[in-house]
């Protein structure tokens, strides 16, 4: 009889009881979205958009199970995808996304419940700022987006992370010394400390962009705030 193969539900086990970032060298954003999303799209990000016209419903406002999908911007000349995870307020969600963070020298991190802000003049969801763990808040840069493509039917957080089991055994890391990815479950009302605003943030205006106002982010940070407290209470 023949033995089963263990290596996907291992890794299944990983990525359910790990912490909230990961490195896997070589796993590239595209693979990670689709396997978590179910947007069957290949090719790299920046052509996303264009092939999801006619096949998935696109739009200018972010749903959970949605692909955020990034346009090419200085040195990302091939654009990006990231899973949208939750919906916190008009102008904050969380996202999942692999390979943008450059973490301890290297990028291929894994990094769950990610801050994302939308820094667009009109709310449209056409220019955001990232949160970016090495400096433990939000980039200083403004990146423009194409929009959101939705999926036909929202993919099970389960049958997700069985997709991205799936992906994981088929991509070795690029490095021999590499550990496996992780990566951590989404947990209701989660709050990593590099998704907290600091209480002195300030954005500025740049070419092309405006700068948030100190009182939307005196709100958001007192949302996140709030969220601490009420975890804390519970």
């Amino acid at each position: 009889m023949r033995k089963p193969c263990l290596a996907p539900l291992m890794i299944a086990l990983a990525i359910a009881a790990s912490p909230a970032n990961a490195l896997y060298e070589g796993l590239q954003c595209v693979p990670f979205a689709r396997a978590l999303t179910g947007v069957s799209i290949f090719g790299d990000a920046h052509t996303w958009w264009g092939q999801a016209e006619g096949r998935y419903q696109r739009g200018e406002r972010p749903k959970v199970g949605a692909v955020m999908a990034f346009r090419p911007h200085g040195n990302m000349r091939l654009g990006h995808v990231a899973a949208v995870r939750k919906i916190i307020d008009d102008r904050t969600l969380l996202i999942s996304h692999a390979n943008w963070s450059t973490i301890d020298g290297m990028r291929g991190h894994i990094e769950e419940n990610v801050r994302v802000i939308d820094v667009s003049e009109d709310n449209d969801w056409s220019r955001v700022r990232v949160w970016y763990t090495p400096n433990s808040a939000l980039g200083g840069n403004e990146w423009p987006l194409h929009g959101f493509i939705y999926p036909a039917t929202t993919r099970k957080d389960k049958d997700g992370r069985a997709a991205l089991a799936a992906v994981l055994a088929k991509t070795p890391p690029s490095r021999p010394s590499a550990k496996p990815a992780v990566l951590a479950p989404a947990q209701p009302g989660s709050n990593p400390a590099r998704t907290v605003l600091a209480a002195n943030s300030k954005a500025k205006a740049k070419s092309g962009g405006f700068a948030l106002s100190t009182a939307l982010l005196a709100e958001i940070d007192r949302k996140a705030k709030k969220e601490g407290r009420a975890r804390a209470q519970s």
